[in-house]
This record gives structure tokens, C-alpha cells and sequence, in this order.
């Protein structure tokens, strides 16, 4: 059995269970041979409903782009991937669709992630159009401490998404709501509108350290694990 791969991060990838055939046989007449049709690049897939299978290229609904590794590692999949497929003997197969709409544009929600595309806290892909994204990728790295500069948050497993401004991902001169603990997941640390009656404290910095926050800042919280863990704050309620 084989299973579709939807990346979270080329380098975070979430499983998701879709049925792909491993090798299939093209419908020959009574008198030419069968010959197998094999997972290699070039070659072409249908889809029907959750089912992949191999086929002749006079048909089909994509392209086998590359094999690699499952899952795939940073930049093993080209960017204009659709998806990502999981074969068997640890391999995975990098596919494009023949025709548009591809899933793997940037934004799209599908392929590989890639920056300006969108990820949920989790780490996994989601439509820039869909209202559940928590970032927006700037860039995928092999490790945190290769993100650009401007980074403010990071999501991923095996590889690493680093996340600019966008969605939920705090970012200097935003306002949050009061928590109720100090040290928290950064999840848990509420945006607000500025405004608003629920706004506690408004964003002076994202720092590694509490002793790195500007000197307007009156408190900080801590979210454990966090690219930049420490979050300064300049109260702007009582």
C-alpha cells in the first residue's frame, strides 16, 4: 500500500491516506506483451477519486517528476511539485498535474512548502485563502539557524520553515490579550486588536533573551522551544 504525502514543510511532510498503486499494466491487445509501468521519472499517473495508479502518457492526470526519499528532505522535490506520494522500499514520488489549477503554486495549499506559502501551527501546508493558517513561510532551511534575519517564528520536523509577518505569528507593535501562565506554547499567546477592551499588552520585541528586550518593556513571556522565545511587553491596560 501507498500513501499520499502532503508537505508541511518539504520539510515538515504530513501523511495523509490515499491509496497509490505501486506498478500497474497498461491494457496491450491480444497480440503485443504486457509491459509493467514502473515509478521512475517521466513517468505518468491517473487519479480517480483517493486511487493513483500508473499509466500510459497518452493519458493520465500528472507526471512523475522525481523519486527520493521518504519522506523527502529540503529541496529534494522541485518547486513546481503538485504532491508528494509515498511508495514502497522507503521511496517517495515528487508529481506535477498536466493541467491547472496546480496545487503546488505558492499559496495553494499543496506540493511542497516553499516561501509565500501558508502553514498551520502544526506545521502542515494550508491555502493562504483558507482562514485556519497560523504563518507564512519566508524560507525553508535544513536548520533554524540558517532563517533570514527578519524571521519571527519557525515551524517544521525533519526541516525547518521560518515564518515572516502574517496570520498569528506575533510580530513588533501587535497586541496581546492577558494569558494565564508565564511560560506557555506560543500558541497560546492571544492576538488582539489594539484597541480593543481585551488588549493587555502590546509587542515591543522578540527576543532569545529577557535581558535583550527594549527598555519600554514591563514584562515578557516565555514560550519554551520557540525560535525567539522571549516576547516583551509594554502594558497598555491595568
Amino acid at each position: 500500500m501507498v500513501t499520499r504525502i502532503l508537505a508541511p514543510l518539504a520539510a515538515a511532510l504530513a501523511v495523509v491516506g490515499v491509496v497509490v498503486a505501486l506498478t500497474a499494466t497498461a491494457r496491450h491487445s491480444a497480440t503485443a506483451p504486457a509491459q509493467p509501468l514502473l515509478w521512475t521519472p517521466g513517468a505518468c499517473v491517473s487519479r480517480s477519486d483517493a486511487r493513483y495508479d500508473l499509466t500510459q502518457c497518452n493519458g493520465g492526470n500528472a507526471e512523475v517528476l522525481t523519486i527520493t526519499a521518504d519522506p523527502p528532505g529540503v529541496g529534494a522535490c522541485p518547486d513546481d511539485t503538485d504532491d508528494v506520494l509515498r511508495l514502497d522500499g522507503g521511496r517517495a514520488a515528487c508529481v506535477r498535474d498536466f493541467l491547472e489549477p496546480h496545487a503546488g503554486a505558492p499559496g495553494a495549499g499543496g506540493g511542497v512548502i516553499r516561501p509565500g506559502d501558508c502553514v498551520a501551527f502544526d506545521g502542515r501546508e494550508r491555502p493562504c485563502s483558507a482562514p485556519s493558517w497560523y504563518g507564512r513561510a519566508v524560507a525553508v532551511v535544513q536548520d533554524a539557524a540558517s532563517c533570514p534575519k527578519d524571521t519571527l517564528d519557525t515551524r517544521g520536523a525533519t526541516g525547518v520553515v521560518c515564518l515572516g509577518r502574517g496570520g498569528r505569528v506575533l510580530a513588533e507593535g501587535m497586541c496581546v490579550a492577558e494569558p494565564a501562565r508565564h511560560v506557555m506554547n506560543r500558541s497560546a499567546i492571544s492576538q488582539v486588536r489594539c484597541g480593543s477592551r481585551a488588549a493587555w499588552a502590546r509587542v515591543t520585541a522578540l527576543e532569545t533573551s529577557a535581558r535583550n528586550c527594549p527598555d519600554d518593556s514591563e514584562r515578557y513571556l516565555e514560550a519554551r522551544g520557540a525560535f525567539r522565545p522571549v516576547t516583551c511587553l509594554h502594558l497598555v491596560s491595568n
